[in-house]
């Protein structure tokens, strides 16, 4: 038997980290699938959106398989949606990483590259939490990033990080998480991030 009596769907449009998603749903007994299926993703409860790789590809991927409008009205929608890494920061307009590439402009800002220290961060790092956060803790995660948003609306960052500057590691708004560091891949800690995400 499992506790999550709900089923997950993971976005898989060939820019993703979705074995390891995957892997950790399978862990906690989640009945989930992996698909590019417009229909099937949306007769899930929840849906994951993974990202990993170059900003400009993977709004290449997007627009390739169609997901544009899609994943916009998605995170309309009143369906749980989880946004991880690079799922992150292509909910903002635009990125210093392919200036001339729009974003999925599901929230006002860019993002920005580390001016200072080795690119990109890879390894544990605190988050700390704002008034906007309703479940995550102050805890450690796994990172590997070069990049950090910057949303025009402070109100829906839930949590910062600290890599030379302090910068938003996670938003909350509505329906939408999204997160910068990679719950998949941080252990007991990512372990507790999903079962509550799941149940929340």
């Amino acid at each position: 038997m499992t506790d999550f009596n709900i089923k997950v769907a993971i976005i898989d449009y060939d820019a993703g980290n979705v074995k390891s998603i995957g892997n950790m749903l399978s862990f906690l007994g989640v009945d989930y699938i992996i698909t590019s299926d417009k229909n099937k993703i949306k007769a899930q409860d929840k849906v994951i959106f993974p990202g990993q790789g170059h900003f400009e590809q993977a709004m290449k991927k997007l627009k390739a398989f169609d997901m544009v409008s899609f994943i916009q009205d998605l995170t309309s929608s009143d369906k749980d949606f989880l946004g991880i890494c690079l799922g992150l920061q292509i909910l903002f307009e635009k990125s210093e990483e392919a200036p001339n590439i729009e974003g999925l402009k599901i929230f006002k800002g860019d993002v920005l590259k580390f001016k200072k220290g080795k690119t990109p961060q890879i390894g544990w790092s605190e988050i700390k939490t704002t008034e906007n956060n309703t479940f995550l803790d102050d805890e450690y995660f796994y990172f590997v990033n070069s990049y950090y948003i910057n949303p025009l609306d402070k109100n829906i960052v839930s949590s910062t990080s600290n890599y030379y500057i302090d910068y938003p590691s996670s938003i909350q708004y509505k329906n939408v998480t999204a997160v910068q560091f990679h719950p998949e891949k941080s252990s007991i800690q990512g372990m507790n991030f999903f079962k509550k995400w799941l149940k929340k």
